[in-house]
């Protein structure tokens, strides 16, 4: 019997390496935790080639990004890329600076990456479609969108491209998905997405089916949002945090 994708990085736990912003370190570690991975939080560039050689997997969260930030992860990318272990970037805010928009295009240059998560805002400025954003958040209503820009992510940059929003939409350019699990307490948390980048490096990591294992991880994040708030103590988005790091590590129904 084939074992699901949740199951096997519970089985395996793979080592993933996070070149992610100061915000959410904790918020990440323990979710991975929870869900079945191990987390390394690194980011000096004098330790990235050690680093770089003993984990399973790397996410590149460009969320507090600084230049010492970035000369680790082009290090740490590059080693990966050698190694041929997942990659996933997260171009948080890419459209908000000049210093954020420099960054990711070097790091796409430099870098391959397994997959591209951002919200429509970011994602969207990545293959230049017009599309309203406020800071580092996706403002846009025009959900028509969401396909034409996660097939022209995957297209363009040779990658799997995984859109969130309301509605989830992942491409490789050829196959897509669709996922509308979740809730909207999700919104309303500092390191939601950043914590999903995670566990979809996670994901990669045990799978060869790169697109499955990703659809697989981001139906289960959201129905792990949707079981948490059946809890009763859940009264807002302070008490779902921890209530949903508790559900993440449950066996839920994951098949969609």
């Amino acid at each position: 019997m084939k074992q699901s994708t949740i199951t096997l990085v519970r089985t395996h736990k793979p080592l993933i390496h996070h070149l992610t912003n100061q915000v959410v370190m904790n918020f990440t570690a323990n979710g991975l935790l929870a869900f079945g991975g191990s987390p390394i939080m690194a980011k000096e560039p004098l330790e990235m080639k050690n680093m770089a050689n003993i984990v399973d997997g790397m996410l590149i969260n460009i969320g507090t990004l600084t230049e010492n930030d970035l000369q680790a992860m082009l290090i740490a990318g590059k080693i990966a890329n050698q190694r041929n272990i997942p990659v996933v970037l997260d171009p948080v805010g890419v459209a908000a600076t000049d210093f954020r928009r420099k960054a990711v295009k070097q790091l796409l240059t430099d870098i391959k990456f397994t997959a591209i998560k951002g919200n429509a805002g970011e994602m969207a400025f990545l293959v230049d479609i017009p599309w309203q954003t406020k800071g580092v958040e996706s403002i846009d209503e025009d959900t028509s969108k969401l396909a034409t820009i996660a097939n022209k992510v995957a297209i363009k940059f040779n990658t799997i491209a995984v859109v969130t929003g309301k509605t989830d939409v992942i491409s490789n350019g050829d196959r897509f998905f669709e996922n509308n699990s979740g809730h909207h307490y999700l919104t309303q948390i500092t390191g939601a997405g950043c914590l999903l980048g995670s566990l979809i490096t996670a994901s990669l990591v045990v799978s060869n089916d790169h697109l499955q294992a990703i659809n697989d991880t981001v139906y289960f994040y959201g129905l792990a949002a949707e079981y948490t708030m059946s809890h009763h103590t859940v009264n807002g988005s302070g008490t779902f945090i921890p209530h949903f790091i508790d559900t993440l590590s449950l066996n839920l129904h994951e098949e969609n």
